[in-house]
């Protein structure tokens, strides 16, 4: 009989992570769609902005798991992505009223919490059981379709809440205005780095599922 091969500490701590993630931002989700209708999109924050804050900030986490060696990825582009989701949260929509009721906050976190809790979910079943995951199924399907449509969805919805934060900034530091200034000229090239990323991790993804 065939013994069965034990986890190690830091893949169980890995798949906890990544299942408690995807909990957390799948929390995000169920309140952004029930709560819409109740409060409206321009209220949301209101409601589920400090949520939504200390949700992102547990993703710190993640440049931590690169630097103890627990995860293999881009030290540089996990620190972007996780820095830039700070931003968001702490630094223009937890700082300015225009941001927190523009209609891009709700979108914006629908896009980031459909992403991911698809992107935990795969993490926590690949971990747990690679064969599975390159097996494909809907999991494999939604990691690697959803971003044509929500990247775009989220990175708007970025991109138009720190816009709308300018004026507000623009009173309260000038230096800090040109600091967003200078973020949202980053906005277009940023998503087409990610954007193209993706398209090839599809591709490598779908090379894979034909070789099996």
């Amino acid at each position: 009989m065939e013994r069965r091969k034990t986890q190690s500490p830091s893949k169980r701590y890995l798949i906890a992570y990544n299942f408690f993630s995807a909990a957390l931002w799948a929390g995000v989700l169920a309140r952004t769609v029930l709560l819409v209708p109740v409060v409206g999109a321009s209220n949301l924050h209101s409601s589920l902005g400090t949520y939504t804050k200390y949700v992102q900030t547990l993703a710190i986490l993640e440049i931590l798991h690169l630097l103890l060696g627990l995860l293999k990825s881009s030290l540089v582009t996990t620190i972007i992505q996780v820095s830039s989701r700070l931003l968001l949260v702490w630094g223009v929509c937890d700082l300015f009223s225009a941001p927190q009721h523009s209609v891009a906050y709700a979108t914006m976190l629908l896009a980031w919490s459909i992403t991911e809790v698809c992107r935990y979910t795969y993490y926590v079943v690949n971990l747990a059981s690679p064969e599975a995951a390159a097996n494909g199924g809907l999991l494999n399907w939604l990691r690697y379709n959803t971003f044509f449509v929500l990247y775009p969805l989220g990175a708007g919805s970025e991109a138009w809440c720190v816009f709308r934060a300018l004026p507000e900034a623009y009173m309260w530091s000038v230096q800090y205005y040109w600091v967003l200034v200078v973020i949202l000229a980053t906005y277009a090239p940023g998503l087409y780095n990610q954007y193209t990323h993706m398209i090839r991790q599809r591709r490598k993804s779908m090379r894979g599922k034909k070789k099996a």
